[in-house]
């Protein structure tokens, strides 16, 4: 193989994987965010039977959801979300809510 098309073929897949666009995606963390929703609210402001998670402590939040993704903390659907996002999904999540005004 010409080392000329190796080097960007290696080029292109770095730059496609999960972290280079974690790190190159200013909207990540809220678009990762918004996938909460369904059940905690726009901008995550629960409007009943759901914690809201807007105004959380990020520190609060990454040890609930690595807890569910271990296995360690009961849930319903929170265990199996949870283990679909890689610890730094999980940091970007919680860092986006906890930067969000609390519900009032």
């Amino acid at each position: 193989m010409n080392p000329r098309v190796g080097a960007l073929l290696a080029a292109g897949v770095i730059a496609s994987s999960p972290i280079a666009a974690e790190g190159a995606d200013a909207t990540l963390p809220r678009n990762l965010a918004a996938t909460c929703a369904g059940c905690h609210g726009t901008g995550g402001v629960s409007v009943g039977g759901f914690a809201s998670l807007a105004g959380t402590k990020k520190e609060a939040l990454v040890a609930k959801l690595m807890e569910y993704k271990a296995g360690t903390r009961q849930g319903t659907v929170m265990p199996q979300l949870a283990k679909g996002y890689t610890d730094a999904q999980i940091d970007l999540i919680a860092t986006w809510f906890a930067a969000q005004p609390a519900a009032r």
